[in-house]
């Protein structure tokens, strides 16, 4: 048990602010709590001006980082009244459920009815039991009868699967539903196919939050063809009029990197060699991945690591002739500003 004392060095004598007890279920916690102290913008210290305001949640003590003096004793606790030492004993003893999440069908809102007991951990009587069955069989059955709930239901189960196979962080799982949302709420899917608006839904969010999956990657992994995908996100980007960021070729290096299984040096050197050549605006109107290909075959070959053009290709979802084309324009831009990759390597 690690203990440690906050001291008060204002006024004639010194006093101990108390004892912070570390070592708990809540060690992580309290360490990132004193060692980064929490900012509090709105309030100073009245002794020294500081504004670095450390909040002591044991004691319910606000105290300044700079000079030690306690600012108020009154602050509120809003963590939970009990105590839990592991994670078993937190989960036994939460009391609320999910978040609010705009993935599940009715944004984690729903009501539950279940059991056979009442609050004070009665047995129901029969009578009641009965009841208690028909109301939670009518409560079932009105959340799956409206049509906008059971179409969501259908669309937030298959966003889950796509996303877990796809390994999309939850932020881009949560941009997808609401895209999803708002094209439901336009009437855009009536009478189309539902996987369809998924994929193409998280497709979109990807774009929006820069995440590099190409289309075929996620049509791949849809219930549905690539061309009907691809259709119903041409749709779905002009109905909401969404505006993506126009995607560039340095966001693909890492990924094409990883599964040719390139050194780190040949990965920067692919970098260096795009920034180079987009200081001559070389990059516009090209297929960025064709010349994240390009530019990764280039540094292959002055690192000496060997791979061919079909595997380059493969890896980033193009073609031959595409990354031989990207290639001797990479070829033509450096030699027009007189640099080779080799000068190139200098700075990786």
């Amino acid at each position: 048990m690690i203990v440690t004392f906050i001291r008060d060095h204002v006024g004639p004598t010194t006093r101990y602010m108390g004892k912070i007890p570390i070592g708990n279920f809540g060690e992580k916690e309290m360490n990132k709590l004193y060692q980064d102290p929490q900012t509090d913008t709105g309030s100073n210290c009245p002794h020294c001006g500081g504004t670095r305001i450390v909040s002591d949640r044991q004691t319910g003590e606000m105290i300044c980082a700079n000079c030690g003096l306690v600012v108020t004793d009154t602050i509120m606790d809003t963590g939970p009244e009990y105590r839990v030492f592991n994670l078993q004993e937190a989960n036994d003893r939460r009391r609320t459920g999910t978040g609010y999440s705009m993935s599940i069908y009715d944004k984690g809102l729903s009501t539950v009815i279940k059991g056979d007991k009442d609050a004070s951990g009665k047995r129901l009587d029969y009578e009641t039991q009965r009841r208690m069955r028909r109301l939670q069989r009518q409560d079932n059955r009105s959340k799956v009868n409206e049509t906008h709930a059971r179409n969501l239901s259908i669309a937030m189960a298959e966003l889950d699967r796509m996303a877990s196979e796809l390994h999309l962080p939850q932020n881009v799982k949560e941009n997808a539903a609401l895209i999803y949302r708002k094209a439901l709420k336009e009437d855009l899917i009536r009478g189309r196919s539902i996987d369809a608006f998924v994929a193409a839904s998280l497709y979109a969010a990807c774009r929006l939050q820069k995440i590099p999956r190409p289309l075929k990657e996620v049509s791949k992994v849809s219930k549905r063809l690539h061309s009907e995908v691809a259709m119903t996100y041409r749709l779905i980007h002009k109905e909401l009029k969404l505006r993506p960021p126009v995607d560039g070729p340095f966001k693909f290096i890492p990924s094409i990197a990883a599964k040719l299984s390139v050194n780190q040096p040949t990965e920067q050197l692919a970098i260096n060699i795009l920034k180079k050549a987009d200081e001559i605006k070389a990059l516009t109107g090209k297929d960025p991945r064709g010349l994240a290909a390009a530019a990764l075959y280039m540094a292959c070959q002055e690192t000496k690591e060997k791979r061919v053009q079909r595997v380059i290709a493969k890896a980033a979802g193009t073609t031959e002739v595409t990354l031989r084309n990207r290639y001797r324009g990479l070829k033509q831009a450096l030699d027009q500003m007189e640099t080779t990759p080799e000068d190139l390597v200098l700075q990786v």
